[in-house]
């Protein structure tokens, strides 16, 4: 299988929007497995218990035009089994990607619903995995894309399950990790009588139209392991500029990367689009460190140190199989308009990756354009936020400005607080390799908007149940987690 690069967005799962966890990056969507927005594959469902049914509610198209009577059906999960009268409510809040089982019997908030004898919920976000609200994904029909008619989904549906199951009196906690820990995070702050508490792990809540923070945090990670390993990645990057000189440099590149055509240097959004993907591998790598296999930080700077796999382009080559191997691809997809043409399909049956969709939440709310704009990072700076910025119009049309870009970015800051929402009762964890991290609350807010920054760990780490490989950081956040929505339910 072939693969297109997209690193930027994310976002980005991101969480997961866990069911999706997800904040992402653009460009990591369109290569397997690499979403540097958030998403991460869901928990496997353990052995001996049953399968789910999906269950649909009805929700309006538009919440905020009241003569607009369309409706369509937004997947959801329940799991009764430890709850007992009186107790609590879990809502796990989907993001950019599909509703998984595996939620349902795995990870902490699991783990925790069985100590408090919690009812669990899991609603998918519209547009994402099955719950389609328009007949498909033209341009025309995001609009009703946005954080604002997801979070009015979830009182839609809050309300709904309050009245469905006697369940009015009891206490909500809503949970959800990088694009969907901001959800979280947002519908406790405007909906505050529906959500008594909230979860919001590796949550993004600064809308920023250049993020170049991101990579800046991917250098300090990879330095973790060895300031030797940015050194060799920089002189790696040097390597390529170098043969971007001559037709014959770009034929060592298109065989050495294992591209999927010919390398044309003389295409400039291609070559920004191959320096991006390879900058993702290691991108991918920190975001999520340990959480994926044995591809870490240690294993790739490793590599990017010794001398005796060649030179540091060899290295960086070498870095580049290793994962294109682990996820069955073919080759390495870095053509531009490849990218577009499968962006601009408006068919759902070729969108569930949630690309198209995720990247019109960019273009129009959010930003989080991962560039090489930094002076610190060692990835060149081939991939400029421009380049992210155009790609807005060439999928959308000509009406997707850098005017329209920068003015949705502050007006979700607007809608939210950024970086200072005007909360209470919400924890926001963070692993400290996780480059969202960045863009998070990483410092109380008063008494009862806590910040947990967790050392050495990456992206929605503590979303996992207990490994016996966990640092004890991360144990400790889980308890304090734990210990904090003890107390809003005392």
């Amino acid at each position: 299988m072939k693969t297109t690069s997209l690193g930027l967005l994310a976002l980005g799962v991101l969480l997961l929007g866990l069911a999706t966890p997800g904040a992402s990056s653009l460009l990591g969507r369109f290569r397997r497995g690499r979403n540097k927005n958030g998403f991460l594959p869901p928990p496997p469902i353990p052995e001996g218990k049953e399968r789910l049914g999906e269950q649909w509610l009805e929700q309006p198209v538009d919440h905020f035009n009241p003569t607009d009577t369309r409706i369509w059906s937004q997947k959801y999960y329940t799991n009764f089994e430890f709850y007992k009268e009186g107790g609590p409510v879990f809502l796990m809040i989907g993001g950019e990607g599909p509703a998984s089982q595996g939620w349902m019997y795995s990870g902490s908030w699991y783990d925790n619903a069985k100590q408090l004898n919690a009812a669990l919920f899991q609603v998918e976000h519209r547009y994402y995995g099955y719950s389609h609200p328009t007949e498909d994904m033209s341009t025309e029909n995001l609009v009703y894309l946005s954080s604002e008619q997801a979070l009015a989904d979830l009182a839609t549906f809050t309300i709904a399950m309050q009245k469905e199951m006697g369940l009015q009196d009891n206490k909500w906690i809503v949970f959800g990790g990088s694009y969907a820990g901001s959800l979280a995070a947002w519908y406790r702050l405007k909906y505050p009588h529906l959500a008594h508490g909230a979860i919001a792990t590796s949550a993004p809540v600064d809308a920023k139209v250049d993020f170049r923070e991101y990579f800046d945090v991917v250098r300090n990670s990879l330095a973790t392991a060895s300031e030797d390993c940015n050194i060799a990645i920089k002189a790696a990057n040097e390597e390529m500029e170098t043969l971007l000189l001559d037709a014959a440099g770009w034929g060592v590149l298109s065989e050495r990367f294992r591209l999927c055509s010919a390398l044309d240097a003389t295409i400039q959004d291609d070559v920004s689009l191959l320096f991006e993907a390879l900058a993702d591998n290691f991108a991918y790598v920190v975001q999520y460190n340990n959480e994926l296999g044995s591809t870490n930080i240690e294993l790739v700077c490793g590599i990017m140190q010794d001398e005796s796999l060649g030179t540091p382009l060899d290295r960086y080559q070498e870095v580049n199989r290793i994962l294109l191997n682990e996820f069955g691809e073919t080759c390495l997809e870095h053509r531009y308009d490849v990218m577009i043409k499968a962006m601009q399909s408006s068919k759902w049956e070729e969108n569930m990756d949630g690309g198209r969709a995720w990247v019109y939440q960019t273009c129009t709310e959010f930003g989080w354009y991962q560039s090489s704009d930094s002076e610190e990072q060692p990835f060149a700076h081939q991939f400029p936020l421009d380049f992210f910025i155009d790609m807005c119009q060439d999928v959308y049309g000509t009406n997707f400005t850098k005017e329209l870009l920068y003015k949705g970015v502050d007006r979700t800051n607007a809608m939210y607080g950024g970086l200072h929402p005007d909360v209470t009762r919400v924890v926001f964890p963070n692993g400290s390799i996780d480059p969202w991290h960045s863009i998070s609350i990483l410092v109380d807010l008063g008494s009862e908007v806590h910040a947990i920054l967790i050392n050495g760990t990456a992206h929605c780490a503590d979303m996992y149940s207990h490994s016996p490989e966990d640092p004890p950081e991360l144990d400790r956040a889980r308890e304090e987690i734990f210990n904090l929505i003890q107390k809003w339910l005392s």
